[in-house]
C-alpha cells in the first residue's frame, strides 16, 4: 500500500513540475494597435504582454491601415497559426474615416466573432469613435455597430480604447488620431480590465 501511494505521490509531483502552458491573446487591431508613430515597446500591446508576463503569450497581428475586411480575410491562418485563448477585435476606424458601408463593417466583425470562437477562443471587442465632422447620423451609426455586436453576442467590450483622453488634442500625434506614448499605458489597462483571463 505505501509503495502504490509512493508512486502516486511521485506522479503528482512530477505533474507539477511541467511547465504551465501559457494562454495566448491575439490581437487583431489597426494602427492604433500596431503601434504606429511610436517606438519599439511603447504600444500598448507591448505594454500588455510586459504587464502579463510568462503567464500569457501576447500576439500582435495588427496592421496599419487594416480594415474590417483586411482583418477578416487574415484571421482563418492567425487563428490556425497562433491558436489563441483569447481574441481581441480593435477593428473599424479605417472603415468609419473612409467612409465605408457600416453595414459591411458589422458584418466582418460579427464573422469575425464568429470564426474566433468556433476556434475555441473567447473574444474582446474593443471599439472607437470618429471625428465630428463626419456627421451625427454617420458617428452616431459607426459607435452602434460595436454596441449591437457587443449586446449580441455577450462580449466583454472596450467602448472606446481613446477613453479618458479623446478630446484632449495633446495626447494625440500630430496627425490628431494616433495616440502618443504617454497615453499608451492608459489604453493598454483600458483593455487589460475587459479581457476574460479567468
Amino acid at each position: 500500500m505505501r509503495f502504490v501511494s509512493l508512486k502516486v505521490l511521485l506522479c503528482l509531483l512530477a505533474l507539477s513540475a511541467l511547465p504551465v502552458q501559457a494562454a495566448t491573446i491575439l490581437v487583431m487591431g489597426d494602427s492604433l494597435s500596431a503601434g504606429y508613430g511610436l517606438s519599439p515597446g511603447q504600444g500598448w500591446v507591448s505594454l500588455l504582454s510586459h504587464e502579463l508576463g510568462a503567464k500569457h503569450r501576447v500576439v500582435n497581428a495588427s496592421v496599419s491601415g487594416e480594415t474590417t475586411d483586411g482583418g477578416l480575410s487574415r484571421l482563418p491562418d492567425a487563428l490556425s497559426r497562433h491558436k489563441p485563448d483569447i481574441v481581441v477585435l480593435e477593428l473599424g476606424a479605417n472603415d468609419g474615416l473612409r467612409g465605408l458601408p457600416l453595414a459591411n463593417m458589422q458584418a466582418n466583425l460579427q464573422k469575425m466573432v464568429d470564426l474566433s470562437r468556433k476556434a475555441g477562443a473567447k473574444v474582446t471587442l474593443v471599439g472607437m469613435a470618429l471625428p465630428s465632422n463626419y456627421g451625427p447620423r454617420y458617428t452616431s451609426e459607426f459607435r452602434a455597430a460595436y454596441d449591437t455586436i457587443a449586446q449580441r453576442n455577450k462580449l466583454p467590450y472596450v467602448p472606446l480604447l481613446v477613453a479618458g483622453f479623446a478630446t484632449d488634442l495633446s495626447k494625440f500625434q500630430a496627425d490628431g488620431l494616433h495616440p502618443v506614448a504617454s497615453v499608451q499605458p492608459t489604453m493598454m489597462r483600458t483593455v487589460l480590465a475587459k479581457l476574460p483571463l479567468r
